[in-house]
């Protein structure tokens, strides 16, 4: 099974967010129907990168790192 590291962008709200998953097609569902909290607010969020992973650990763990580094710099970085 796949995991993933997913990176979002809402023009509304100008911000990046960042998750891992294991279907993030279905997330990205999930954020765009204002079920999450934080999510809500920047309706519509575009994918903007998807990384995939053989483990949860490996995914999170890069969700992880480009939290501490900062998503936009990390998107930059690439």
């Amino acid at each position: 099974m796949s995991y993933y590291t997913y990176v979002l962008y809402s023009e509304l709200a100008q911000k990046y967010y960042v998750g891992s998953t294991q279907d993030f097609k279905k997330r990205i569902t999930y954020h765009n129907t204002g079920k999450s909290k934080f999510t809500k607010i920047g309706i519509p969020w575009r994918l903007i990168k998807v990384f995939a992973f053989n483990s949860k650990t490996e995914a999170i763990k890069l969700e992880y790192k480009i939290k501490k580094r900062g998503i936009k710099r990390f998107i930059e970085s690439i």
